[in-house]
């Protein structure tokens, strides 16, 4: 029988302020009103907003060619909720202009029809090598929204990058696995007032050949544009180089209020700390400085974790009480782009008995997978595990968890 003990006890008082200044900063930044997404619910629209949604539907009623659409399983004019809700996707992507919506809309049910979108769940497109690694969904953020991440960086090795983009045949049965990605992760909204509408991207920019994929990119662009309006609640870019930085410095003056507010950008380095403002550590994936491994959301949610800084110069220890002798407890801990010494130790409840080392110093570089560890207690006591920042300067987030099996009595 596993049973999950109590939340381990920090050593220092200052670790609690820590765990405070996490959940205080990601509250504020969740908070905040640029952050806010926009209402399904009719009643809370705007009178221009709501007379653009009656007009959409007047002229979907009006046009015998789009009197029985249908997208992503909901009908437009079934009258209930959730075509309200798709109707405003696209309105809110033409500024709420209905003749404009109505144009977009009519063109994305073309483009699904001759692209066959709607059965491409099921389509078997030969691109295992690219799953899980270049564009997949996995998890979901604070808020409920479907997560894709997206990483090219794996083709700047030459012989990957003409196995999938050697010819335009390539190329189109690539787009199309791209899209089928998106329908995934479409396949899990709600698509109702107040629900799970839209996803999270995160888009890994380390290594990525820009020049070499300016293509296919450009016409992903396209295709989500025109074909996803709204579906995408915020852009997160990771590991993002200098210069992006400053192109995006430079075009962000012509870019609306709206879109802005849908950006974030991390540099190397920052990773850890940027996704656990939006996502729980326990399911940001290992490779960014979570716990989350791909196979960890196949059968149940993971076990959640705890959150906590660690500041510049400081060391924290961090106590797991109450074990009994005879249990055994297993611990994960990670570390947002590491470079911190890590020791851990048993200390048995008897004042006479010695503390026993586990994990002897270790120092562990950026980059490395989070600590998987075990141990069966001979006796009562406690666990110590001790994360040692003082060789640098700079703020870490890290996260922890850990259960206990209790001993088998006859």
């Amino acid at each position: 029988m596993e049973q999950a003990l109590p939340l381990a006890k920090p050593g220092k008082k200052k670790l609690v302020s820590s765990l405070v200044e996490v959940a205080a900063a990601a509250a504020t930044l969740l908070g905040s009103a640029s952050f806010r997404e926009d209402s399904y619910f009719v009643h809370q629209l705007r009178p221009s907003e709501q007379k653009a949604l009656q007009e959409l539907k007047a002229l979907l009623s009006a046009s015998p060619a789009s009197s029985s659409l249908s997208l992503w399983g909901v009908p437009l004019l079934g009258g209930d909720e959730k075509a309200d809700v798709i109707l405003l996707k696209f309105l809110r992507a033409r500024d709420f202009g209905a003749t404009q919506a109505h144009a977009m809309l009519l063109r994305c049910a073309a483009w699904r029809r001759d692209f066959s979108a709607d059965g491409l769940l099921e389509e078997e497109l030969g691109f295992k090598e690219l799953e899980g690694v270049v564009a997949y969904m996995h998890g979901c953020d604070r808020a409920g929204h479907p997560v894709c991440y997206n990483a090219y960086g794996v083709f700047k090795d030459r012989e990957l990058y003409d196995r999938v983009f050697g010819d335009d045949d390539r190329l189109k049965r690539f787009l199309r696995w791209r899209v089928q990605v998106m329908e995934r992760g479409l396949s899990l909204l709600q698509f109702k007032p107040g629900g799970v509408n839209s996803i999270i991207q995160v888009t890994d920019l380390k290594d990525m050949p820009k020049r070499e994929l300016r293509v296919a990119s450009n016409q992903i662009l396209s295709l989500f544009q025109d074909n996803y309006p709204e579906m995408v609640a915020r852009k997160v870019f990771i590991n993002v180089p200098w210069y992006f930085s400053v192109l995006y410095s430079m075009f962000s003056p012509f870019l609306t209020q709206r879109t802005k507010s849908k950006f974030v950008i991390a540099k190397e380095g920052n990773v850890a700390e940027t996704l656990y403002r939006f996502i729980r550590p326990e399911l940001v994936p290992v490779q960014y400085g979570g716990l989350s491994r791909p196979s960890d959301l196949q059968d149940a949610p993971p076990k959640p974790a705890s959150e906590f800084s660690i500041k510049g110069g400081e060391k924290v220890n961090l106590e797991i009480d109450g074990i009994e002798g005879g249990a055994t407890i297993t611990w994960d801990l990670v570390v947002g782009g590491w470079e911190v010494d890590y020791t851990a130790e048993f200390a048995p409840a008897d004042a006479g008995s010695y503390s026993i080392a586990i994990a002897k110093t270790k120092r562990f570089a950026a980059g490395e997978e989070p600590i998987h560890h075990s141990y069966t207690a001979k006796e009562a006591g406690k666990m110590v595990l001790s994360i040692d920042n003082t060789c640098s300067r700079r703020r870490k987030v890290a996260a922890y968890r850990y259960f206990v099996r209790k001993p088998v009595t006859a």
